[in-house]
């Protein structure tokens, strides 16, 4: 019976292959500085544990600030794009900020991700946009939240979600996916490097996940 907490090396090269047929893996190379924008303090704090429980199942820190950044991981909540051009001094830390505003409400988006990265290639930076439209706002308040964050962890493909959530229901309970779980985990082996753009990368991290996996 296939292990349902492991992806083989298919699976994992799947997930960081892009679109365009690049591979390209990256993680957090620094502590997670987070701050969000559009919430109520209720719905903060459910942002807030879901942070917490990926670091903590990840290994990975966060932080009260970053000592370059401030705050290095933005999530804002909005119901229009065009909300996004103001928003003040947003346009300094996205350049392209109108063009790509142009371009995510001609696709009729509803969430992106831009992320930063360090020399070493690690992610240093990210800006989460959700645009609360019908669909999003049929969602749990921690179901968007726990989808969000996950997805703001790792580098993944551009298309690695689109066919199947990372998300899963246990006992009327929405939860990460076991698979998706014990690859964060591997990813933020100490022993790997931050980023990599080859392929065997796959492998390593498959073969982590499988010396994880709790016996059957």
């Amino acid at each position: 019976m296939t292990d349902p907490t492991t992806l083989g090396p298919e699976d994992v090269t799947r997930l960081f292959t892009r679109a365009d047929g690049q591979f390209l893996f990256a993680r957090w190379g620094r502590p997670i500085a987070p701050v969000v924008f559009g919430v109520e303090e209720e719905t903060l704090g459910v942002v807030k544990g879901a942070l917490e429980a990926v670091a903590a199942l990840s290994g990975h820190k966060l932080a009260e600030t970053d000592p370059e950044l401030g705050a290095n991981m933005m999530v804002f909540f909005f119901r229009d794009w065009d909300e996004l051009p103001a928003v003040p001094n947003l346009d300094r830390l996205i350049p392209d900020l109108g063009p790509l505003v142009a371009r995510l409400k001609s696709v009729d988006a509803n969430q992106y991700r831009i992320f930063r990265f360090d020399e070493d290639g690690g992610i240093k930076a990210a800006f989460v946009f959700v645009r609360m439209d019908d669909a999003l706002s049929q969602l749990s308040a921690d179901v968007l939240a726990l989808s969000q964050v996950v997805q703001t962890f790792l580098l993944w493909s551009d298309t690695a979600f689109t066919d199947r959530s990372p998300l899963a229901v246990l006992q009327d309970r929405t939860i990460l996916r076991p698979d998706i779980a014990a690859l964060l985990r591997a990813a933020y082996d100490p022993v790997l490097p931050v980023a990599s753009s080859d392929p065997s990368h796959a492998l390593r991290l498959a073969a982590r996940m499988t010396q994880a996996a709790p016996p059957s």
